[in-house]
């Protein structure tokens, strides 16, 4: 964990940001995987450990603003968790280690919430993604566990996500933990990749490489021929010479900092000649999206300037046509990259969007669009210095839209469907860094991994 005045002084600032309140956390406490003593790996909700920093099941914390107070509620170990778990320290001693010096046994947090409830105190909590946690809620609170996060705090929220957007130094170090050993995991995967390996050879390598380094996996790991498909998490096919690889994954450093990265790997060691084509137009938009990422700037507007470059560069190879700028404000565009730029990065590998993909990623400024393929940009409120995100450009030919667009007549003025149907077996690509904004621009984080084509082709070849 962070240094005991890290939690001190974040918790001091949501304070000053709420003014009155008692704001309430709920802690992730373990979930089954088929029975009860079989659990999936723990995992703390994201703002406790921003706030509370303690990563064990079985806690929940108040922040009363009006008594400047901060209290743990837990239980100390028992006889049983030692024997099965070994040695724990005592609560007390872990809430001193984030800062706090109030700590209270977990059976006592009905009656204190309730006595604030009877005083008619204002009393806040974020949305609940997870069920059991809704349901904790309502024996709490007396709020029905379906609407739960109807009554869950704007304000509260908005501040969390304000304070979250913004990483310190010290986050921004762990994050680029997380990067560096993403490095050693598309490394090997571009040496690994051959004709003949089952993807889940591979997988299993990158994934064991996250653990070997104290992490573990920031979100199912994406390796496919099929890259297509833009969440691909089946690894059943065997490589075979002229495939495409998607490899898409990301590590977590030792206090859950995640990291996020995209490369694509020609599986006999060469990009064919339309494969070198596709993926310079692709390299080209992420190039453009780093240089135009920076604080001030609408990241709307440098996803469009990403559609704008691949659109542009399909149209040099004979598959669109007409003006770029019409093609994309019509949203034809989408035919081959159907997806946002990008997305906020940090304790979670899609920034803080347990809270709200909608509060993250937009504002009052900035709505989401309803047309198809922009409506998927999880990123387009203005940038501002310490924001991290991820940008991954990527072209898709996705033979099912395809084959409904054509049947449609859509965007027939900006897509050449017959030069399309040359591609309908390509897959696709995508190429991603995570970025910090700085101050006068953005840097993309942690050790190069290769991207450029003749950089990829020289690491495939060993």
């Amino acid at each position: 964990m962070f240094s005991a005045g890290t939690y001190i002084r974040r918790r001091r600032a949501l304070k000053q940001a709420m003014r009155t309140g008692l704001l309430f956390f709920p802690g992730n406490d373990e979930s089954p995987m088929n029975y009860p003593d079989n659990g999936y790996r723990f995992r703390q909700d994201s703002s406790f450990l921003y706030y509370w920093g303690l990563d064990r099941p079985g806690l929940a914390a108040v922040l009363d603003v009006d008594e400047d107070q901060a209290v743990l509620f837990g239980d100390d170990p028992t006889l049983d968790d030692i024997i099965w778990s070994g040695p724990q320290p005592a609560l007390g001693e872990q809430a001193r280690q984030v800062g706090v010096v109030a700590t209270a046994p977990l059976a006592e947090l009905p009656a204190f919430l309730d006595a604030a409830l009877r005083k008619r105190r204002p009393l806040h909590y974020l949305p609940q993604y997870r069920a059991e946690n809704r349901l904790k809620v309502e024996a709490l609170l007396g709020i029905r566990a379906p609407h739960v996060n109807r009554y869950a705090s704007p304000k509260l929220t908005r501040a969390v996500i304000d304070q979250r957007s913004v990483k310190t130094e010290d986050e921004v170090a762990e994050i680029e933990r997380a990067v560096d050993v993403s490095f050693l995991m598309h490394t090997e995967a571009m040496r690994r990749a051959r004709p003949g390996v089952v993807e889940q050879e591979v997988v299993g390598f990158v994934e064991g490489l996250a653990v070997s380094h104290g992490g573990y996996p920031s979100f199912p790991i994406i390796f496919s021929t099929h890259g297509e498909t833009l969440h691909n998490h089946a690894h059943h096919r065997t490589m075979q010479v002229g495939d495409l690889v998607v490899h898409d994954s990301g590590t977590v450093s030792p206090l859950h900092y995640a990291s996020d990265i995209t490369r694509t790997i020609p599986v006999a060691g060469r990009f064919d000649e339309r494969q070198r084509a596709v993926y310079q137009v692709v390299l080209e938009a992420l190039e453009a999206a780093i240089a135009a990422t920076r604080p001030g700037v609408l990241f709307r507007n440098v996803h469009l300037l990403a559609c704008r470059s691949m659109t542009a560069g399909l149209k040099a190879l004979g598959l669109m046509k007409g003006d770029v700028e019409e093609a994309v404000a019509a949203g034809a565009h989408a035919v081959f990259f159907q997806c946002g730029l990008g997305h906020m990065m940090g304790l979670d590998v899609h920034d803080m969007e347990g809270l709200g993909e909608e509060e993250v990623g937009y504002d009052a400024a900035v709505r989401r669009s309803d047309q198809f393929g922009l409506c998927y940009l999880r990123l387009a409120r203005t940038l501002e210095p310490g924001f991290v995100l991820t940008i991954e450009p990527g072209v898709y030919f996705i033979p099912a839209l395809l084959d409904r667009w054509r049947a449609e007549g859509r965007f027939t003025s900006f897509i050449d469907y017959d030069a399309f149907d040359a591609f309908r077996d390509f897959g696709g690509i995508r190429i991603e860094d995570d970025v910090l904004v700085t101050d006068g621009g953005c840097r993309v984080l942690g050790r190069p991994i290769p991207r450029t084509i003749a950089d990829v082709e020289a690491l495939c070849a060993r």
